[in-house]
């Protein structure tokens, strides 16, 4: 029992690390500046499909994709760039608070398309949790005379299409497909599709901003590392509810950079969706006990 706490004592603290590692990728997206949102990504990307493919040579893992999960990581690539664009483009236009927690709905919208990519059905917590996080975004937007603002509505879709790529990942996880192998695809997916549109229409940088973007990918590699390593030493429905904390951090970190105190309906919205995964992590922690001392 000691044993099993002090692991999942690692993977809270790992969990907690990528959390901040995640945070600060979204501080440096907005300190690079008017740099293009794509432009943006790529820089995040590159650094990450390096640290991605160093990894997965020396894990010393084969480089074999079966023909049957071919398609599973195309479409987790495309969701999990599209995603990350659109949490990049909502960061520069909501608080950075805003913005990661309306990216933080992917837990959610992993529930609702697991029944249409793993066919999977939800219990009635679960569809009672989307509810209930659903309008906790409905609080974080705050829609005036029934219309969702722009940026609202992106950071929304990127939290759908994170959701989307991570229900993938699973499926990919069931057909026997390593991380290592998903992750260095989808980084050089994201970066071979960017890689166009930035010799297009490359604007040029300032050092300052060409650091801050390195230093957002190692952020997003750090963060990659951090939750890898987490997920580890415990299972994710004793730990997941933690990576809420990246909320924390970035509401922190943009009062304390930029000025941001998001207003009371984002923190309405906050305690909602927080307090809904929460409320989920709760119940299913004393449901594997009650089956742990059922077996017993």
């Amino acid at each position: 029992m000691r044993q099993k706490n002090s692991s999942r004592g690692k993977g809270i603290l790992f969990i907690l690390l990528a959390a901040f590692f995640f945070s600060m990728m979204s501080v440096f997206v907005r300190l690079s500046g008017n740099v293009p949102t794509m432009q943006k990504a790529f820089f995040r990307n590159i650094v990450a499909a390096f640290v991605a493919a160093v990894l997965l040579v020396r894990s010393g893992e084969k480089i074999a994709i079966r023909k049957e999960s071919l398609s599973s990581l195309f479409m987790r690539s495309i969701f999990g760039t599209a995603g990350i664009l659109a949490n990049f483009w909502a960061v520069d236009h909501l608080g950075i608070a805003d913005a990661n927690m309306l990216n933080k709905l992917s837990p959610f919208f992993a529930i609702l398309m697991s029944v249409f990519i793993l066919k999977e059905i939800p219990n009635r917590i679960e569809w009672l949790s989307v509810l209930l996080a659903f309008i906790g975004a409905a609080f974080v937007a705050k829609p005036s005379t029934g219309i969702i603002s722009i940026p609202a509505l992106v950071g929304i879709f990127g939290g759908f299409a994170a959701g989307t790529a991570y229900t993938f990942v699973r499926k990919l996880g069931l057909q026997g497909v390593r991380g290592p192998l998903v992750v260095t695809f989808f980084s050089s997916f994201s970066t071979l599709v960017l890689l166009p549109n930035l010799i297009m229409n490359y604007q040029p940088m300032t050092s300052r901003q060409l650091i801050c973007l390195l230093l957002a990918g190692c952020s997003a590699a750090g963060g990659q590392l951090s939750i890898t390593a987490a997920y580890q030493h415990a299972p994710a429905r004793d730990i997941s509810v933690f990576d809420y904390s990246q909320v924390v951090y970035a509401a922190a970190f943009g009062f304390l950079l930029f000025g941001e105190i998001p207003d009371v309906w984002s923190f309405i919205g906050y305690v909602i969706i927080i307090g809904t995964a929460f409320s989920k992590w709760y119940l299913m922690m004393r449901e594997a006990q009650q089956g742990l001392r059922n077996s017993n």
